[in-house]
């Protein structure tokens, strides 16, 4: 029988901007409402970020995560997966902050550095709401995504070893699968693993569906086992390639961070609508959906009552 399907759900993140969708969560409370009911629709994971309560921009201060994770906590039995990707031109310092203060059961943790670019947005896009959302997508033609092999080992150590952290390895070309082989060679990372192939992003693999059957082989062939693997399409491209990761035999990361639309030209009206078709998707091809506590089993996680918040 094949494996339960865990479903991630990417509540926020800090790729698009308030003016790209009114239904985007951006306060603590729109993203702990969010988040909930998204864990309510199926998801067995709920992947963080944290955005400015004045002007909504990704933000990496703790307090304002610590204003919703006891609230999700409470709420829901969803695994809670704080990225340590952060947002543009923080630093890996910021970036990891949240993480370290509040030791979640999982994290984000991007292998490699890279192009990443999001100016072409621009030319869909006239008007804004806030002075900083138009220099900000203009200024990723000039961004390198930083994920230097010092900054992985750094939240290796510091979350993994010393808060017991797992990770969802964010893999957005084949060379970061070969960097996650490095640490796990160097006995860094140890198994179970959970992989998250990322396609579309403009700097990374293309999101076409043969990167995918690609990045699986390449990944077996490194990992046997080991591993499992979760599949996030960007934009457009979500529901497509989340449902081949389906036939793959994969799990699923769905949610407004990482696509805005529920079809073509229709926004979703928030992230439970996402994770609500790709759980009918896995259903009616006779898949049933994991719970956040087999979730935990599979990928050895420490629990929910081993966190700091």
């Amino acid at each position: 029988m094949p494996r339960k399907v865990i479903i991630t759900c990417a509540v926020t993140g800090s790729v698009h901007t308030p003016s790209m969708s009114p239904n985007l969560p951006v306060t603590p409370e729109q993203i702990a409402a969010q988040a909930i009911a998204a864990a309510e629709a199926g998801a067995a994971i709920l992947h963080l970020h944290a955005r400015d309560l004045a002007d909504g921009r990704p933000s990496p201060d703790p307090e304002v995560f610590h204003r919703f994770l006891p609230r999700i906590k409470q709420s829901c039995d969803a695994v809670v997966n704080i990225t340590t990707g952060g947002g543009q031109n923080m630093s890996v310092e910021e970036r990891m902050a949240a993480a370290l203060s509040a030791a979640p059961e999982m994290c984000s943790l991007n292998m490699g550095s890279m192009n990443f670019g999001l100016f072409p947005i621009l030319e869909r896009m006239q008007d804004f709401q806030h002075a900083w959302e138009k220099p900000f997508l203009e200024s990723t033609r000039d961004f390198i995504f930083k994920n230097t092999f010092q900054d992985i080992e750094t939240a290796l150590f510091r979350l993994g070893a010393e808060r017991g952290v797992r990770f969802e390895f964010e893999c957005y070309d084949l060379g970061h699968l070969y960097n996650l082989k490095h640490f796990v060679d160097r006995g860094l990372v140890k198994p179970p693993f959970f992989i998250q192939f990322v396609l579309g992003i403009l700097g990374g693999i293309g999101p076409d569906p043969e990167n995918l059957t690609h990045m699986k082989r390449i990944a077996d062939k490194l990992f046997g086992s080991d591993y499992e693997f979760s599949v996030l399409g960007a934009g457009r491209h979500q529901m497509p390639l989340a449902s081949t990761a389906l036939a793959l035999g994969g799990n699923v990361r769905v949610g407004l961070e990482d696509n805005l639309t529920i079809a073509p030209g229709e926004l979703a009206t928030d992230n439970a609508q996402q994770v609500r078709k790709i759980r009918r998707i896995a259903e009616e091809l006779s898949l049933e959906v994991a719970t956040p506590a087999e979730a935990r089993a599979r990928l050895n996680l420490k629990g929910g009552d081993q966190v700091a918040f």
